[in-house]
């Protein structure tokens, strides 16, 4: 057994997205080689509804998987093929863009108006860029969690793990997402293929990861008042990249630490980026523009 070094931390980033939304991108856009199939991760986490009603309206994809998971109050959706539904606290939806989808996204909040949700992209590969467009949403009583004797907590929502299978099934890169708490104080190690790129993100308490040599913890940059650069010891919306190994060990802080581990095995093919649309050649992608243009992007 080795445990996977921690490659890199970076602290999610404040950007706008769709008609206004504020959120929190961990990664996204240009190269994101170290985190294939993956391609972008989004924290649109906020307590002010003034900061996510406008939310996401129509737009285009193609040539991916969008994974919502949704963690407070509720995200609507509707598509160009007719389908339409609303995810709710814990649920998830994981949908195949394939050939081409229309659709738009609406976050609403809870009582307190807070709204606190994910969204990954993951890539497909060449084969399946022009598969038909599907949907799996799930129920949040259909996510099995497992609880360790120690009081470690582990939703399941894709892939295998202490026994048990996740809903969603199907998906090209056979990825695991995981969600899990590990409480204060205590020290676990979670099993990681060693062909997979994997990583980890804080969303609630703290803690510490350890490779073989020394800790690394979870921490973002700041200045102090005189302008100088210093560490500080954080957990929230921090992201974890893992280099090589089958293990991560976590050290949970005082409050504990929660966080999503998701891993996949990468594609390793070319990506030609143009937003929300990804394929493999920039003459697919102009393709993908052309017919968006001429009304014939839904087949």
């Amino acid at each position: 057994m080795s445990i996977r070094p921690v490659k890199r931390i970076v602290q999610a980033q404040p950007t706008l997205e769709g008609a206004g939304v504020h959120l929190r991108r961990a990664f996204g856009f240009g190269n994101t080689s170290d985190f294939d199939p993956f391609l972008l991760f989004d924290d649109f986490r906020n307590d002010n509804p003034e900061a996510y009603k406008k939310g996401f309206p129509w737009h285009p994809h193609r040539g991916i998987e969008t994974i919502t998971y949704v963690l407070a109050g509720a995200v609507t959706h509707s598509d160009s093929l007719g389908n339409n539904g609303a995810l709710r606290s814990g649920d998830v939806q994981w949908m195949t863009a394939g050939r081409g989808i229309l659709h738009q996204e609406m976050p609403f909040g809870d009582e307190q108006g807070r709204m606190h949700g994910f969204q990954l992209w993951a890539n497909l590969p060449s084969s399946l860029k022009m598969t038909s467009p599907r949907y799996q949403d799930v129920k949040s009583n259909e996510i099995p969690t497992v609880t360790d004797d120690d009081g470690t907590e582990v939703r399941i929502i894709i892939g295998d793990f202490w026994g048990k299978n996740g809903p969603v099934d199907g998906i090209a890169a056979d990825p695991r997402y995981l969600d899990v708490y590990v409480p204060p104080g205590k020290r676990k190690k979670l099993k990681v293929e060693v062909d997979r790129h994997a990583f980890a993100y804080i969303f609630d308490g703290e803690g510490t990861f350890r490779d073989a040599s020394q800790p690394q913890d979870v921490r973002r940059e700041v200045l102090d008042t005189n302008g100088n650069e210093r560490l500080e010891w954080s957990g929230n919306r921090s992201l974890v990249l893992f280099d090589n190994g089958d293990e991560v060990s976590v050290q949970a802080g005082d409050k504990g630490i929660r966080f999503l581990l998701v891993s996949g095995a990468p594609l390793n093919e070319p990506i030609a980026w143009g937003g929300p649309i990804v394929m493999n050649t920039e003459a697919e992608l102009r393709q993908a523009f052309t017919e968006l243009r001429n009304g014939t992007f839904i087949k």
